[in-house]
């Protein structure tokens, strides 16, 4: 950066659909995916779910020539699925676990086990961060129930950029972010780090309509999901601000558009998202900025705020559903230990259920005392990570509103 006043960052990201013994056509697709990288040489590649390790371990083997610098973040059960590969040393990585990533019990959406996160690399000499990250998915629009949680992560995120951001030079954030750019978690998202979105900025565009990354054209796409957007959906994002004393431009931005070059099958799901960024040096430290007008700002958090508020009484109320759960559990496990105890001291004529019975019974007992009382636990939890999250964005927006 000394010696040459521009640098070109070009940067690809991608959600790689890359499910073990699920996704179709995983291996092939991986394949092409490391042979493209391999021939269009960019600076920073950000990927996720790559749920297979030895998937990211072929990646490595291939792309260690143009990309000499990579990492596989691990986290949750089954892993975060993400992982970076670059032209430039990564220096330092750091992985956050987000708070709050779904529900262990909703077996057939995965969010928990997977331990979705956020990573942040340090590098590009005095350029850090560079986080990758990835969001609980959206399963239904009209009645969302993971909202609370994605705004949540949304927040963590935020805040994150926000307080690790200040000793940087340049952030870029690329990722699956699970929102539409009018939702309020990717709005309060720039707006409280002043991120800027790589596709509302770009001088040039080429690819899918609006950016859409989920497209009906796309031969993996569930087009069920897609049916109230005809052109698609934009959920996969590349953002980046200047913090000190630099300038970043996004020149150009391309998304693929279906089936890759060559072949008869896109790289996954998700279309691909490449961005070429020009990073100046300026004169004089540009500092750290909101990225929304403050009156905007306030509404913003407000809404959000609301949400999140919303997502905890429903907590509260799945709390209180399952210790109740839990306390008639324990209170039939009682009563039969001392229909048992009386049957053994000979205060009763004989057993008043067949032993069978009376053993499954408690079995059945004993399994939803553990249930419950997991579960109690559970949305216990959840609801002190919504409560705090609520109380930080009310001190958000008190501070904002007292702001001269």
């Amino acid at each position: 950066m000394e010696g040459d006043p521009t640098l070109q960052l070009r940067v690809f990201d991608l959600n790689c659909w890359a499910i073990r013994y699920l996704s179709k056509r995983r291996q092939e697709r991986v394949q092409l995916i490391g042979d493209t990288l391999r021939r269009e040489g960019f600076d920073l590649v950000l990927l996720q779910e790559v749920w297979s390790e030895q998937d990211y371990s072929d990646l490595k083997v291939k792309l260690g020539g143009c990309y000499p610098f990579s990492h596989y973040f691990r986290s949750g059960v089954i892993g975060s699925g993400l992982c970076v590969f670059s032209r430039f040393p990564i220096l330092d990585t750091l992985l956050y676990q987000y708070s709050l990533n779904g529900y262990p019990y909703m077996l057939q959406h995965g969010d928990w086990f997977c331990g979705k996160c956020w990573h942040g690399g340090a590098g590009i000499t005095a350029i850090p961060p560079l986080p990758s990250c990835q969001l609980h998915a959206e399963y239904c629009r009209e009645k969302d129930a993971y909202l609370p949680h994605r705004l949540l992560q949304a927040w963590e995120l935020a805040q994150f950029i926000r307080h690790t951001s200040k000793a940087a030079d340049v952030v870029v954030l690329g990722g699956d972010l699970n929102m539409h750019p009018e939702d309020v978690g990717i709005r309060l998202l720039r707006g409280w780090t002043g991120l800027r979105d790589a596709f509302a900025e770009a001088t040039r565009f080429e690819g899918c309509e609006d950016g859409c990354t989920l497209v009906p054209d796309n031969c993996f796409t569930v087009n069920s999901e897609l049916l109230p957007f005809p052109l698609g959906i934009r959920i996969d994002y590349i953002l980046y601000k200047a913090v000190s004393s630099f300038t970043v431009k996004c020149e150009e931005l391309k998304t693929t558009t279906g089936t890759a070059p060559g072949t008869d099958i896109p790289f996954s799901d998700h279309e691909a998202v490449m961005a070429t960024l020009h990073i100046r040096r300026q004169g004089q430290a540009a500092g750290d900025t909101l990225g929304t007008a403050e009156p905007m700002l306030v509404d913003v958090v407000t809404e959000a705020r609301t949400e999140v508020g919303v997502g905890l009484r429903a907590a509260r109320r799945q709390r209180y559903s399952a210790g109740r759960m839990a306390v008639l559990a324990l209170l039939l496990l009682l009563l039969q230990a001392a229909a048992a105890l009386g049957a053994l001291a000979g205060l009763a004529d004989g057993q008043p259920f067949p032993k069978l019975s009376f053993c499954l019974l408690a079995f059945l007992a004993l399994g939803v005392l553990l249930l419950a009382t997991g579960l109690h636990l559970f949305h216990t939890m959840e609801v002190k990570m919504l409560q705090g999250t609520e109380d930080q964005m009310r001190m958000a927006l008190r501070a904002l509103q007292e702001r001269p």
